[in-house]
């Protein structure tokens, strides 16, 4: 069983920028797909980015793309969010989590970080 831990998160100008870190132990990370989803105060969790084991296959929302971008490191059990022309309606908790493919659905991903903030101010 995998275990995930977000980092990164924080408070940021609108078009400003910030990279989320998302580290695994406990399992072996190049075997998962992964996956960036949010949740906003009153919303519900939406995805965000995925990528597949060894990142060759990348999948981002509508809302986020050409603004951010899903990367890995296998080498150091570490995936990425690479955050870019931030809007205040990014706010959100930041989540990770780890699944057998890529899918834009929470329930794809058995294995959940506990988030980060991000709190995008205008």
């Amino acid at each position: 069983q995998v275990t995930l831990v977000e980092s990164g998160g924080g408070l940021v100008q609108a078009g400003g920028s910030l990279r989320l870190s998302c580290a695994a132990s406990g399992g072996t990370f190049s075997s998962y797909a992964m996956g960036w989803f949010r949740q906003a105060p009153g919303k519900e969790r939406e995805f965000v980015a995925a990528i597949n084991w060894n990142g060759a296959d990348t999948l981002h929302t509508d809302a986020v793309k050409g603004r951010f971008t899903i990367s890995r490191d296998n080498a150091k059990d570490t995936m990425y969010l690479q955050m870019n022309r931030l809007k205040p309606e990014d706010t959100a908790v930041y989540y990770c989590a780890a699944g057998s493919f890529v899918a834009s659905t929470m329930r794809s991903y058995p294995y959940w970080g506990q988030g980060t903030q991000v709190t995008v101010s205008s």
